[in-house]
């Protein structure tokens, strides 16, 4: 029997509300962050929004842009015939938004990633994977399926791009704080949304990062928020098909929106996997809760801040009551992190990946 292949990170690409390539985002969160900005959803109702950088052109020509950038981050490729992943929440509603007739009962869901392939003349297959907040990951999860099964590479895109349409809704439904994203912190009252466009290149041939094992546990029982048993489910999954034990894992990227309730269920769940916690990063309170483009973007801006030697710091005060620190440094020991990812309808996602050269 011939042995599987790995799956590993051959290219990373990134364009966040830090900058609009790795360097500029590490160089952005050394000095602190950004702050985000306000979007006007309807007159004198502004919530603040982690934003890209402004672009010339309308909301398509912009979009064709910015994934031509970031994709060209992730190397050359040649004749782009692999399977292309493109992983969003809001898919064109932007686009929608502007358009002279509104299009909402129009077009299919495939049109917006053929969009996105027809803006880097995509030769090979390329699905859509719209999931809610774990769309990225489940992108991710599926393209390492295709790269263990024989296909040499794989490109996920996951992307979140500008509309008010997101904004005013999770404004609706009062899950929005009203200046800043605090994960885990004392008074938190809520989640910032980001925008962001990340494309991560996986590849059978060994790298330095290496996709293990990862999961996809469905809880539908509280559609908007964070079930714990999900949250043990997904985790112990995700070490299993990975061959490791809770102790193995060195470091834990959490969910961690913000939002009051789910942020004490996500550290209750943790602490029924681990004991005790392994070190806890979060990335929201710099480039705010990207949606279905965070399983990518917050993986690749993690893995950028452990090779560039730049972690994200807490500017404000945890939560007592939970227990816990966010690391602000990277562990001495780092060789094994788990990426936790919840999102609307009950999806819990989780991935472990491996640092081959620690």
């Amino acid at each position: 029997m011939s042995e599987v292949p790995g799956v590993f990170l051959a290219g990373i690409g990134l364009a966040c509300a830090l900058g609009d390539d790795m360097p500029s985002a590490l160089a952005a969160l050394g000095r602190g962050g950004v702050s985000p900005m306000p979007v006007e959803v309807a007159d004198g109702v502004r919530w603040p929004v982690y934003k890209l950088a402004a672009q010339d052109g309308d909301w398509m020509q912009r979009l064709r842009a910015g994934v031509r950038k970031v994709v060209a981050q992730t190397g050359d490729w040649g004749p782009r015939t692999a399977p292309l992943f493109v992983a969003s929440s809001s898919l064109d509603i932007g686009f929608m938004e502007r358009a002279p007739q509104d299009q909402r009962l129009g077009g299919g869901l495939q049109d917006f990633a053929d969009a996105v392939a027809g803006a880097i003349d995509w030769q090979g297959p390329v699905f859509t994977v719209s999931t809610a907040c774990t769309s990225a990951l489940n992108a991710l999860l599926a393209a390492a399926d295709m790269v263990r099964a024989g296909e040499p590479q794989a490109l996920v895109i996951g992307i979140e791009p500008d509309n008010r349409f997101t904004v005013a809704g999770f404004g609706a439904m009062q899950l929005l704080a009203p200046e800043s994203a605090r994960p885990f912190g004392a008074g938190r009252k809520g989640l910032v949304l980001g925008e962001a466009v990340a494309a991560l290149r996986l590849g059978s041939k060994p790298a330095r990062w290496q996709l293990m094992g990862g999961s996809n546990v469905v809880d539908g029982r509280n559609p908007s928020g964070t079930e714990a048993g999900a949250v043990r489910a997904m985790c112990h999954e995700a070490l299993s098909r990975s061959g490791l034990r809770p102790g193995d894992i060195d470091l834990v990227k959490v969910q961690a929106a913000g939002s009051p309730v789910n942020d004490a269920i996500e550290v209750e769940a943790l602490r029924q996997v681990f004991a005790p916690l392994p070190p806890l990063v979060s990335l929201k309170s710099a480039i705010g809760h990207t949606l279905g483009a965070a399983g990518a973007a917050e993986l690749a801006l993690l893995v950028g801040c452990v090779e560039g030697g730049v972690w994200p710091q807490v500017g404000y005060p945890i939560d007592e009551s939970l227990g816990i620190s966010l690391c602000t440094q990277p562990p001495r020991a780092l060789k094994h992190v788990l990426l936790n990812v919840v999102g609307f309808g009950g999806g819990h996602a989780s991935l472990v990946l491996k640092d081959c050269e620690a």
